[in-house]
């Protein structure tokens, strides 16, 4: 069943990319918005960013290259019409001065190009974890760095390649270090703690690459973007799924509803953490210990030594409630 579900995905990517493409060829002009309609109106359904995608993925993701391959495909700029013809003039002209720009820029840079790059994506992770990525542009990112957009452009190809980029360079560097921390553990509890504990200190303390790929574990993009992103995601989801799946757990519980919640709550710390108080391990053991039972966790000690849970019971069943009572009544004050 699940092999005739991916036939059919990978028939309809196919359907929607030769689409794409054809209407690529017979309306080289249209941006990819125009292209998106166009395409919705004739059934086939694609965002603009899907578009782009398949242009890029074949070099066609500016109307000038779409009419040079049309110029080459039917021998010469004579089979344009006047207005494309301009099109590509003013093309060539542009390139020029671009070209002419870079040289200048790669003169005045000195930094290694990798640096360069590692630079633009900290500053993309940066300011699309402060204002979100459709509300960060590739002319952001140049002004947060120091440089031209041009030379953005000049390591990445879009704002989505720096995105992927980010995605993936981080996923690298949490997944080693989660690897790293449950191999060091004893039980499938204290891997999971270890590995909750590197996912928490990402969250809190890590660099924007780190924090904005732990909190963006499930964050929804377009199709397209999406898909290119996957692959390291799973990865880095495949390792919870083999922790959760070594605890022992009741059978009524659903370990994947576990996972997800518990993902959930990592990355909600975000949110309330402030340090000093509880580091990542002790944040990550208090989550483990509320998911996994807390009368199992002997390691959960609150203050005068005693359990939390003992305590809680020796102050009777309508603690809890009169506590939250009295931080409701504190804050309408």
């Amino acid at each position: 069943m699940k092999s005739k579900v991916a036939a059919r995905s990978r028939d309809s990517r196919a359907a929607t990319e030769a689409a794409v493409l054809r209407h690529a060829r017979e309306h080289p002009e249209d941006g990819q918005e125009s292209a998106a309609r166009a395409l919705d109106r004739s059934g086939m359904t694609v965002s603009p960013a899907g578009v782009r995608y398949i242009w890029v993925k074949h070099g066609l993701e500016t109307a000038y290259k779409r009419l040079r391959a049309i110029e080459r495909d039917l021998g010469g700029v004579g089979s344009l019409t006047q207005s494309q013809r301009d099109i590509l003039r003013r093309g060539d002209a542009t390139r020029r001065l671009v070209r002419r720009s870079r040289l200048a820029a790669d003169s005045a840079d000195a930094m290694p190009p990798e640096e360069r790059r590692n630079q633009i994506m900290l500053a993309a992770a940066e300011l699309f974890g402060k204002h979100g990525y459709a509300g960060s542009s590739i002319r952001d990112i140049a002004e947060r760095v120091g440089v031209l957009a041009g030379s953005v452009y000049h390591h990445f190809a879009s704002k989505e390649d720096i995105l992927v980029a980010v995605n993936h360079e981080g996923f690298r560097q949490l997944t080693a270090r989660v690897r790293q921390v449950v191999g060091e553990a004893r039980t499938a509890r204290e891997g999971l703690e270890a590995a909750c504990a590197a996912h928490v200190e990402a969250v809190v303390a890590g660099d924007p690459i780190a924090r904005i790929t732990a909190t963006a574990l499930f964050a929804i993009h377009d199709e397209e973007l999406q898909h290119r992103m996957q692959q390291d995601r799973e990865a880095y989801d495949r390792l919870f799924r083999e922790l959760i799946g070594a605890l022992e757990l009741p059978d009524a519980i659903d370990r994947s509803v576990f996972r997800l919640t518990l993902f959930g709550a990592l990355n909600w710390t975000r949110l309330w953490y402030r340090p000093g108080r509880m580091t990542s391990r002790d944040i990550a053991r208090q989550i483990v210990a509320i998911f996994c039972g807390c009368e199992r966790d002997s390691g959960i000690v609150g203050r005068g030594g005693g359990s939390a849970a003992r305590r809680n019971r020796e102050r009777g069943p309508d603690f809890a409630e009169r506590s939250v009572d009295r931080r409701a009544r504190k804050a309408s004050n």
